[in-house]
């Protein structure tokens, strides 16, 4: 496997074998939270990849914990929150959902809040048995991204995903493929091995035709991914001014129980 010629990375890693790309991120220090950087290139990554095929994995023990929330929620402290922008969809969401490379996720570990956004993001989701799903905006006092609004309920059906979006439930690998959000459910030290085999055979493939089926897909199932993004990041705009936000994002920090007061 050879490395990408790109060498300002500092969050992300990625290699090419063949026609086929591995995007890591690798931040294990912090189980692989996304901060503005990661954010950053992830999406550029993503944008400008050549392979024909995406594999996203995590470092160590965790596919990516979600957003850093020292950094992108301030600690729960508003004037430490950096400024929202205006209303529109999350760039790196939206270079995931509107690539017509195919993508797939090998969630080696946990994968919550926005780290399971980017693993619905993607085409095909290979969990290790060790791996858990978590849609955790609830407990943070906001509301999942658009993956979570459109295409969980797609995967798992409207009541379960309303149940797993309200209640911020933690499953684990075999009852997110009992349920049909994952396609595969392997040994932990054979999930790149399968990731790159299924990315291998689909690679193998015209890559023209592979991306007009995904376009296909994508003009079939898909929601008007720009206009859910303006909603969604109108309604977090809101409840980032809340209490109960500032509580979750505290109590999360100091490691007890949320006292919500729903304002």
């Amino acid at each position: 496997m050879t490395a990408s010629p790109e060498t300002a990375l500092t969050d992300v890693r990625y290699e090419e074998d063949g026609h086929v790309g591995v995007l890591t991120i690798a931040r294990p220090e912090v189980h692989n939270a996304l901060r503005r950087r990661t954010y950053d290139e992830l999406e550029e990554l993503v944008r400008t990849t050549t392979a024909r095929v995406l594999v996203i994995t995590g470092e160590g023990r965790s596919f990516c914990s979600g957003d850093d929330v020292r950094e992108l929620m301030g600690g729960g402290d508003p004037e430490k929150r950096p400024p929202r922008p205006a209303p529109r969809l999350t760039p790196a969401a939206g270079a995931l959902l509107t690539s017509d490379v195919p993508v797939i996720a090998a969630v080696n570990g946990a994968a919550v809040g926005w780290g399971m956004e980017m693993a619905l993001m993607a085409d095909f989701r290979v969990a290790a048995r060790r791996a858990k799903f978590g849609e955790l905006f609830v407990k943070r006092g906001l509301c999942s991204d658009v993956a979570g609004i459109a295409r969980l309920a797609q995967l798992v059906g409207r009541e379960k995903a309303a149940e797993l979006l309200f209640t911020g439930e933690i499953i684990d690998a075999e009852e997110a493929g009992r349920i049909g959000l994952v396609g595969r459910v392997v040994d932990d030290d054979q999930l790149l091995p399968t990731a790159l085999e299924l990315a291998g055979r689909i690679a193998a493939n015209p890559p023209l035709a592979v991306g007009a089926l995904k376009a296909g897909l994508r003009e079939a199932l898909d929601p008007d991914w720009t206009e859910l993004g303006r909603w969604v990041s109108t309604r977090l705009g809101e409840l980032f001014a809340t209490e109960d936000h500032r509580e979750g994002v505290r109590s999360f920090l100091e490691k007890r129980e949320p006292r919500y007061v729903g304002r």
